[in-house]
């Protein structure tokens, strides 16, 4: 097994342990997916806050981990046959987590596909949307004056928001147990409210999705999970 301190990403984020899964994160929708379902699995890890400042992201020590310079990432030094992980994008993170310990996915059969579709989901639709949104409510695109890219992306989140509500009538959980695809698709829901934009995409016309996400954050793992790495002062 590879020593973790041999690691060029350790020289500049220490491990307090070694043996130990190596978090590198920020607490963004995307970041606190893996510290969720690290708290949800009581898996012992250390976290490292990596700002989202040019300075973290692109050193030479993240791009060690992650050439795709992005949160989150992860070394586990325990990995199958004793072999050292390293792991970056939320969805392979929270896939590896829950085949690991066999918890917050189904081992096999069409209950653990229902639970990948519905992480793709989130991958594919709902991240990269919500984040436009945020973009064009928020930040620097609230400035552009032709409509059509914010008119794009609000028209987007409001179809896939009504997807989620007609799939969460009469279920607690998007796809019946808790799951990885829960941990992946609450933390964006949560953004909207950071972005302003909830009342921009209809949230108080839905029923289904703002129950969801109060029980989501009702979760102690999750209240842990949000504020890991802590955010600088």
């Amino acid at each position: 097994m590879t020593r973790l301190s041999d690691h060029p990403i350790t020289k500049r984020w220490p491990p307090v342990r070694e043996d130990v899964i190596q978090l590198y994160a920020f607490p963004t929708p995307n970041g606190v997916k893996a510290s969720i379902a690290l708290e949800e699995l009581g898996l012992d890890y250390d976290p490292h806050l990596v700002r989202l400042s040019d300075a973290d992201v692109k050193s030479p020590e993240f791009l060690s981990l992650n050439p795709n310079n992005k949160i989150p990432a992860v070394i586990d030094p325990n990995g199958p046959g004793g072999e050292t992980v390293e792991l970056w994008e939320s969805g392979a993170i929270l896939i590896y987590l829950a085949e690991k310990t066999g918890q917050l996915m189904p081992a096999g059969g069409v209950a653990k596909y229902d639970v990948l579709k519905w992480l793709m989901f989130q991958m594919g639709g709902i991240g990269p949307m919500f984040g436009q949104v945020g973009f064009f409510v928020k930040f620097a695109g609230k400035d552009i004056e032709d409509p059509r890219p914010r008119e794009r992306y609000v028209g987007e989140a409001k179809r896939l928001l009504n997807v989620l509500e007609g799939a969460l009538e009469g279920r607690t959980w998007i796809s019946g147990e808790y799951s990885i695809a829960d941990i992946a698709i609450a933390p964006w829901l949560r953004a909207l409210d950071f972005y302003g934009a909830r009342d921009t995409v209809g949230w108080g016309d839905l029923k289904n999705v703002p129950a969801y996400l109060d029980r989501f954050l009702e979760r102690p793992a999750v209240q842990r999970g949000l504020n890991t790495p802590k955010r600088p002062e």
